[in-house]
């Protein structure tokens, strides 16, 4: 998570909204990314899709069981889908994201019966310097 609170500086440093993700197996970083919708002109660009591309790249298949994702905020409804298209194994955010987040905030995606593939999650790891990077964004830019 430390490395996912990093990629979060350097979205903040380019304007991006800070959220940094690492998506990890067997131990190893296999794919990471920052949010960079704005610089790239492309509204998917959130740091969980650009890391599980990144992955998907490394492993040479879209399929990534057996693998975590670290990610500095609760994912939206997109990057739950994803990740469960994904196979991903494993969620561990940081921050609960109160107007957007589908994981616990406004929706249970990730227990929705109509999906086949169960993720199991964890939040709260590091969510204090995720939210104090956050909060300080927003309010620069206000």
């Amino acid at each position: 998570m430390r490395r996912a609170l990093t990629l979060a500086e350097q979205a903040a440093v380019a304007g991006e909204v800070p959220v940094g993700a690492v998506l990890v197996r067997d131990g190893q970083a296999i794919g990471e990314g920052f949010n960079q919708p704005i610089c790239s002109h492309d509204p998917t660009a959130h740091a969980e899709i650009v890391a599980l591309r990144a992955a998907a790249k490394v492993a040479g298949n879209y399929r990534l069981p057996d693998s975590t994702l670290y990610v500095t905020l609760e994912p939206c409804t997109m990057c739950i889908g994803a990740l469960i298209h994904a196979r991903v194994a494993r969620l561990v955010f940081a921050a609960r994201e109160p107007r957007a987040g589908a994981v616990v905030s406004t929706l249970q995606l990730c227990e929705h019966p109509s999906y086949n593939h169960r993720m199991d999650w964890q939040e709260g790891v590091l969510a204090e310097p995720s939210s104090a990077l956050l909060t300080a964004f927003f309010k620069a830019r206000r």
